[in-house]
């Protein structure tokens, strides 16, 4: 739909936008493609920090997902990293911000920025989900114990699921995610939590 560098060219503030974030290179380009069934919708990289703009899809008429940069050890220049907090922040503060969607690598686990970057949203735990990506490359049992590890330390928070792209792990019950906050206004999802 369009890509965002600086708060005016933010979409009207109206509907809902659903931020999807997560650590650089958690596979959030490809949970877009997957998610949205649209191959090569959103750019993938093995290199981290290749997404640098607040890139936005439309999901329906006024629902929208957008795609932030991700934190940690990204490998985009200090100008550009420096200009990510304020516009985020930016994002926050719109009414229309509804709901986050948070890549975690499951071989990694829940970290302390994860955690904070839920506590950052300021969104009621039914507009908050988890999806543990990269699921396939663990054994079923160790998913599950990472899994369980996970809502217990989201219990209350968010909810979490595991989720693969590559193998479609959790694809339907992410979508249904994706479906119930495109289905919502996002001013009563944030009235509910505050």
């Amino acid at each position: 739909m369009l890509s965002v560098a600086a708060p005016a060219q933010f979409p009207p503030d109206q509907g809902i936008d659903i931020a999807m974030a997560g650590r650089s290179n958690a596979g959030k380009s490809s949970a877009i493609n997957t998610l949205l069934g649209r191959h090569g919708m959103a750019r993938t990289s093995k290199t981290p920090g290749r997404t640098q703009l607040l890139n936005y899809f439309e999901l329906v008429p006024g629902r929208r997902l957008v795609d932030l940069p991700g934190y940690g050890h990204a490998n985009a220049p200090g100008e550009v990293r420096s200009k990510w907090g304020p516009l985020i922040e930016a994002l926050r503060r719109r009414a229309c911000f509804g709901a986050l969607m948070l890549l975690v690598d499951c071989r990694r686990g829940l970290k302390d920025e994860d955690l904070g970057l839920l506590e950052w949203a300021d969104l009621p735990p039914d507009c908050l989900h988890v999806l543990l990506s990269k699921s396939d490359q663990l054994s079923r049992s160790e998913g599950l114990n990472v899994l369980r590890q996970v809502q217990a330390q989201l219990e209350g928070i968010a909810s979490a699921q595991l989720f693969s792209s590559l193998k479609g792990v959790g694809l339907e019950e992410a979508r249904s995610v994706l479906k119930r906050w495109a289905s919502r206004d996002a001013a009563s999802g944030k009235a509910e939590g505050k």
